[in-house]
């Protein structure tokens, strides 16, 4: 994992804040994966976690999850293969549709409803051409197909002449903690595909399934800072073993695979005390920082204190060891990153590193809440040192009338 002195190098140089994704702690991460889960098993990266790993994770991965038409300009700007491609989406429109299969279509494509499935069909019929799809599986929420629709479907399979119904998807959330949990719906989905073909003529040949396998942000998770504990994946891979040897078993990724990479580094802007509470002020704020489950700061997430030089810091605010309230710069109550961080000797000027943070906090964000620049994005690897792949960002543009003067 990139050093606290990498960190500090690049705070200096580029700035703050700035989202750092280690490429070869993200590449260290998948060959674990993979090794764990074994041949036979493929993983798919959804790319909503992080649009910025898709060039890296190219070379690594067969598989990527693409949720809106700006995920496809994305892959089709990186140079993607369409094969690699599963379009996915509660929302398609026809031209969206239209126009990835009459540039090529993509390897595989998720119905969300019957509706859906009948678009697909019309589509691919006016193109001239075959596709696959998933019939997603819903878990009880918006997304995918109840079961009794998923039978009816596979009923009336001859009647899609523009689709191949190559097997089902399921994803159910994220975060899960009990491996029960996923060992209940793994057996649903096996019974789902065995009905298809015992009782309805269907044999399919993949499973597509998110097992929403949790990631520890926290320093009183029990894995380390950089959560390299793989127990859960190896009980997962026993979980999935047999289903793996009777279908093709697509494992759909995320947080999973993105978040140890990432790093946000801010620097302190402000010190003060009110009333016996101290508080540092940093560059960043929720607007560029989301943890999963923090619950109002309560929880104090992964992060290291960074000392600048003495030229880059004012005098010392507070000696020895004390308690802060780490707080980001908008103007609202809830801009609270961690209470009672402790930092020694602390100064304005210097840096905190926030840890884990490769997933959706560089897309989940607030960013055009009180119209503050958004951060530049570095990537890192040992070999090649940092490069800047985005820029600072000033979004008052987006916000102001006459935006096209």
């Amino acid at each position: 994992m990139i050093t606290s002195n990498e960190l500090k190098n690049i705070g200096t140089q580029i700035g703050t804040p700035t989202y750092v994704f280690d490429t070869d702690e993200l590449c260290e991460r998948v060959d674990k994966i993979e090794s764990i889960l074994g041949c036979g098993v493929t993983v798919c990266y959804a790319m909503k976690a992080n649009p910025f790993l898709v060039r890296v994770l190219d070379k690594k991965l067969d598989k990527f999850e693409v949720c809106s038409p700006g995920e496809f300009a994305i892959c089709e700007k990186e140079g993607i293969s369409r094969e690699k491609i599963v379009l996915s989406g509660v929302n398609k429109e026809k031209k969206d549709i239209l126009y990835s299969m009459k540039t090529g279509a993509a390897g595989i494509y998720t119905v969300e409803s019957v509706n859906q499935l009948d678009l697909i069909n019309t589509c691919a019929l006016e193109c001239g051409i075959r596709v696959k799809v998933l019939l997603r599986v819903t878990s009880g929420n918006q997304f995918g197909i109840n079961e009794r629709q998923i039978y009816e479907i596979a009923d009336k399979k001859d009647e899609y002449q523009g689709v191949v119904i190559e097997g089902i998807q399921c994803y159910s959330g994220t975060q899960k903690k009990k491996m029960s949990h996923i060992e209940s719906e793994v057996v649903w989905l096996r019974g789902i595909a065995h009905t298809c073909e015992a009782e309805h003529g269907l044999k399919l040949k993949e499973i597509e399934y998110g097992p929403g396998l949790s990631v520890d942000y926290f320093v009183n998770d029990h894995c380390d800072a950089l959560n390299n504990n793989f127990d859960e994946l190896e009980e997962f891979a026993g979980i999935i073993k047999e289903m793996s040897e009777q279908y093709q078993v697509t494992l759909e990724m995320g947080r999973y695979i993105a978040a140890t990479c990432g790093v946000l580094i801010s620097r302190i802007v402000d010190m003060k005390m009110n009333d016996t509470t101290r508080y540092a002020i940093i560059d960043s704020g929720i607007n560029h920082i989301n943890y999963y489950g923090q619950a109002m700061a309560m929880k104090k997430p992964r992060c290291e204190y960074i000392r600048m030089g003495e030229e880059d810091s004012v005098e010392t605010y507070a000696s020895g060891l004390q308690p802060f309230h780490i707080c980001g710069s908008l103007c609202t109550v809830g801009d609270v990153i961690v209470k009672n961080l402790e930092l020694k000797d602390a100064r304005i000027g210097d840096m905190i590193a926030f840890y884990n943070i490769g997933a959706y906090s560089v897309t989940e964000g607030i960013y055009l809440f009180l119209s503050r620049r958004m951060p530049a994005v570095v990537m890192y690897s040992g070999k090649n040192g940092y490069r800047v792949v985005r820029k600072p960002i000033e979004t008052y543009e987006l916000n102001r009338e006459n935006i096209y003067d």
